[in-house]
């Protein structure tokens, strides 16, 4: 099925074209693969929550922030390769997660990045390896941060 349509049937608010912070490149294609810089949970450029995951954030509130920025990412990749049905398979997926001292939930948010992939790619091509970070400090107190790697279709 069209990428684009499963978007639409499954009512996903994908977002445009995510901005840089910096001197940086949102996505770069290297052979068959298209690796992303971080993704924040942004809405139009702006962070929709702050704060560390089990503190200010809820667990449940921080998988739900981890999909927008799964989200964020995907538009990055769409902005290299133009066409979100290039992508083969999603291969790897890094989440970083502002976490509270103790708190050891960071696979609640990064299942918020992988059941997303999966309703979107199927589980043959969405579920990839993933690694769930817990981190002391985000940039700008982002309570998550994703990175993507996609195999494209030859």
């Amino acid at each position: 099925m069209d990428i684009y349509e499963v978007i639409k049937e499954k009512n996903i608010d994908f977002p445009g074209k995510p901005v840089p912070a910096g001197n940086y490149s949102l996505a770069v294609k290297a052979g068959d693969f298209v690796f992303t810089s971080g993704q924040t949970p942004k809405k139009n450029g702006v962070l929709i929550a702050k704060g560390k995951i089990g503190e200010l954030i809820t667990p449940e509130d921080g998988y739900k922030l981890a999909r927008r920025a799964t989200l964020n990412a995907l538009a990055a990749i769409e902005s290299i390769i133009e066409d979100l049905n290039k992508i083969e398979k999603i291969v790897k997926v890094t989440v970083f997660v502002n976490s509270a001292p103790g708190f050891i939930g960071q696979v609640q948010a990064a299942n918020g990045v992988t059941d997303l992939l999966v309703d979107m790619f199927g589980i043959e091509n969405g579920r990839p390896a993933r690694s769930a970070v817990g981190v002391a400090e985000l940039p700008g107190d982002a309570p998550c941060e994703v990175e993507l790697i996609a195999q494209l279709k030859r």
